[in-house]
């Protein structure tokens, strides 16, 4: 993901947790090495980014599909939420990162409640990670709504630079149909007072649309804008329903989207107006959104979507080109997060990389391997995974998780949750 350098048959050396060189020939004797890795029959590229999620919402993975997304929110997802104790957090939040790693995704965004668990499981995993407390305000009485912001500003503070500077924080109003207009203030304001970014749900369906300017007479982007969510650094997720106007907003305030083409499709929330973003130079990443409404976490399912879909409604076949897909998974992921040295693969930047197994039928013949990479690749040929100079997966394995385990205790919790054996 080098422009300068995109494609390159040579080394890659790493010193701690940054790539040192790129190039050719190693710039040392084989002997200067403690550790020499073959790469042969392997495609070496920047780890994935996943710009939205709810990591432990895998404990409901396909308890509730094919539904509208409000049908799907109320009589599925939060009524069984609501019994999530830390410990189904933990094990829901752990389960996803073992998919994430084993897929390639070095990188993620979580927005969910018991964010302690997630911090630590993290922590532990070696994984990278942006996350926020989402908080609803609306529902519930004053008190509780203001234990929670302070719970999401405890948690920012507690963690924000936290394992290691691998875990980053943000502060999230869940949604403008969740948070009264002064809620979402208050939460600006701690944004400001802790220097943090905001990360927030708009405009995922025409009926939030709609009914955001029958209760308070403007669309879901005035009303974030009018509100102050823009005057920080800022990741909207979705932005399904957008009008001209409102993407000229978003640029102008340098507001990034997380693209969410599988979950999005799989609600019927529509098909957002990517090309046109990118068009007016909005800042467009990739998320899987959660693994109950998606239903899996393989970013290059994302890119192969977000390539096809624009192609498909627009009926322009150069509507998003693989290799700018494969921008949006990576580099531009980083980038919408605020990491700017993670992303590519260059001297100076953080040795998050991995490998594909490159010698496969799907890869054959070897023509154009960032098409390969979109249109050809899943998760399943993922190699190796190393994230901050610390391999986390080796040959398939998974080095810092116990797989047997975290995939027991994962249906231990669905089934104390729902009141199911399961199949």
């Amino acid at each position: 993901m080098d422009e300068q350098n995109p494609f390159l048959r040579g080394v890659i050396v790493l010193d701690g947790n940054r790539i040192d060189f790129v190039g050719e020939q190693a710039p040392e004797p084989r002997e200067a090495y403690k550790e020499i890795i073959s790469g042969k029959g392997k495609l070496w590229m920047p780890g994935l980014v996943n710009t939205h999620g709810h990591a432990a919402m895998s404990l409901l993975r396909g308890y509730g599909d094919d539904l509208a997304l409000k049908v799907w929110l109320e009589e599925k997802m939060w009524p069984n939420e609501a019994k999530f104790t830390g410990e189904d957090v933990k094990w829901g939040t752990q389960l996803s990162i073992l998919e994430m790693v084993k897929g390639g995704t070095t990188s993620f965004v979580d927005m969910y409640d018991h964010m302690d668990q997630v911090a630590q499981a993290v922590e532990s995993s070696g994984l990278r990670a942006c996350l926020t407390r989402g908080v609803i305000g609306n529902w519930c009485p004053e008190e509780v709504a203001q234990n929670k912001l302070k719970e999401a500003a405890e948690f920012a503070r507690n963690w924000h630079g936290g394992a290691g500077g691998r875990i980053t924080a943000m502060m999230s109003p869940h949604a403008p149909y969740t948070c009264s207009p002064g809620y979402v203030e208050q939460i600006v304001q701690v944004a400001h007072d802790l220097n943090l970014p905001l990360h927030t749900h708009m405009s995922e369906t025409l009926q939030e649309v709609l009914a955001n300017e029958q209760e308070y007479g403007l669309r879901p982007v005035a009303h974030l804008e009018k509100h102050g969510l823009f005057s920080r650094p800022a990741l909207v997720a979705h932005a399904v329903h957008l009008t001209d106007e409102e993407i000229a907003i978003l640029k102008k305030y340098d507001v990034r989207v997380s693209h969410n083409p599988g979950s999005n499709l799989k609600l019927a929330s529509g098909v957002a107006r990517v090309p046109d973003l990118l068009k007016a130079g909005v800042k467009v990443s990739l998320g899987t959104d959660g693994p109950a409404s998606n239903n899996n976490l393989d970013m290059f399912e994302e890119m192969r979507l977000a390539a096809l879909i624009h192609k498909g409604v627009s009926g322009d076949p150069v509507a998003v080109p693989a290799v700018e897909a494969l921008k949006m998974g990576t580099v531009v992921g980083a980038q919408s997060i605020w990491l700017d040295d993670v992303g590519v693969l260059k001297s100076g930047m953080k040795a998050d990389l991995i490998s594909l197994d490159v010698e496969q039928a799907h890869f054959y013949p070897r023509t154009d391997y960032a098409s390969h990479v979109v249109y050809s690749a899943s998760a399943k040929d993922v190699a190796d995974v190393c994230v901050d100079g610390k391999w986390l997966v080796r040959g398939g394995e998974c080095l810092t998780i116990d797989e047997e385990r975290v995939r027991y205790e994962a249906q231990r919790c669905f089934e104390r949750i729902t009141g199911s054996a399961g199949v």
